[in-house]
Order: structure tokens, then C-alpha cells, then sequence
């Protein structure tokens, strides 16, 4: 598997210590501050947009990643359990992101209480399989983010084709990003520049159930 970071392990420690994480800590707790930061930066986003459709009376376009009503379980807690279960590290959840962002751009399309959930489970499995050297398989990723195992494979292909496989991140713009969501971080989340906990967390082997229906 190729890795995103261009100088190897000086930029995971780079970046980690941006983050507020340990040179060691791949893994991150889900009271991480990575974690809040993300949730907080989608929350926000999702509000400012839907808001925005609802003024111009514009309905976004339908993709595979849209369900037919908002699910019960918030964002924050959708990246939380991704977390859990999966282990995602700072790097994936940040190229995750970085994918998200691209595809929002490249189809012209918002990213709203409809569609951010299925875009969080598919663009964290592909950040994990292109950066990661373990990966689970995309029946695991499916029981994890609450669909079927043939909307995952769907919805793998579609984001792949949609960035045009392009999803190598060099270290400037990781970087950019990591330092741009400290910035959109709400103050009481700033991310520390500090080494942060030393605490690596297992993977939870049993997986509570959940749906994310589709339209």
C-alpha cells in the first residue's frame, strides 16, 4: 500500500504533534480532539448548506450517498463509532476529509444531513485501504456504517471514479488541512500542538447493529 506522507515517519510525527497526538499514537480514542473537531467542522458545514438550499429554494442533487431522511444517530456520534470499531488513525480520518471535500467540489454538490453519513463510512474505508498497511474488508466497513454490503461496493466505485482515482495526498496538503481544521476547531477543542495521550485503543470485536437507509 502506498502512504500518503511523503517523508515517511518525520511527517507522521509532524502532523501528529499538530493534531495533538503521540509520535506513537496511530490510533485515536473517541473523545479525541481530531475526533470533536471533525465532528463539529461537518455540523457546521451541514448547517450553513442546508440553510442556504432552503433561502434559495434549491433542492441539492440526488446521489448514491443520499438517504431518503436524516439518520437518528448525529454525526459526531457516526464518526465515533467509525472510530471504534474500525481504529481509523488522525491520518485516515484527515484524508478522509480531503476525499469528501474533493468530491463535494468536483460534482458541484453540498454536503447536508442526507448524504454525510454514507460519504464518512465510504471515504474513510478508501482513505484506510490506499494509506493503511491492515485493512477490514468492505463487508466489515458496511456493517460498521449501517448499509449493505453491495451499497458499499456501490458507493466504493462511485467515489473512486468521481476523484478520478486520484487519491494520493502529498505532505503540503495534508498538512494545510490538519492546520485548517485546527483553525474551523470550536475554542474549547483546539487541537494541542503538543504530544498528546500515549493510550492506544482496541478495536471493539463485536459490532452493535445499525441501519442507514437509502433513498
Amino acid at each position: 500500500m502506498r502512504k500518503m506522507a511523503d517523508n515517511g515517519k518525520d511527517f507522521q510525527v509532524e502532523t501528529g504533534s499538530i493534531l495533538g497526538l503521540s509520535e506513537s499514537g496511530k490510533l485515536i480514542p473517541s473523545s479525541s480532539r481530531v475526533l470533536s473537531i471533525l465532528s463539529s467542522t461537518f455540523e457546521r458545514s451541514i448547517q450553513k448548506n442546508e440553510k442556504l438550499l432552503k433561502r434559495l429554494k434549491k433542492k441539492d442533487s440526488v446521489t448514491i450517498f443520499h438517504g431518503s431522511r436524516a439518520p437518528t444517530m448525529s454525526t459526531g456520534q457516526y464518526i465515533n463509532r467509525i472510530s471504534k470499531y474500525t481504529c481509523c488513525g488522525t491520518p485516515c480520518l484527515v484524508v478522509a476529509y480531503i476525499y469528501i471535500e474533493r468530491y463535494l467540489q468536483k460534482m458541484g454538490a453540498y454536503l447536508t444531513s442526507l448524504n454525510v453519513h454514507r460519504l464518512l463510512i465510504t471515504s474513510i474505508m478508501v482513505a484506510a485501504k490506499f494509506n493503511d498497511a491492515g485493512c477490514y474488508n468492505n463487508a466489515f466497513y458496511a456493517k460498521v456504517g449501517g448499509v449493505s454490503t453491495k451499497e458499499m461496493n456501490s458507493m466504493e466505485i462511485e467515489l473512486l471514479f468521481n476523484l478520478d482515482f486520484r487519491l494520493h495526498v502529498t505532505a503540503d496538503v495534508f498538512r494545510a488541512h490538519c492546520l485548517q481544521l485546527q483553525k474551523e476547531g470550536p475554542g474549547e477543542n483546539q487541537i494541542d500542538r503538543r504530544p498528546g495521550n500515549k493510550t492506544r485503543t482496541r478495536c471493539l470485536p463485536q459490532i452493535a447493529s445499525y441501519t442507514c437507509r437509502a433513498i
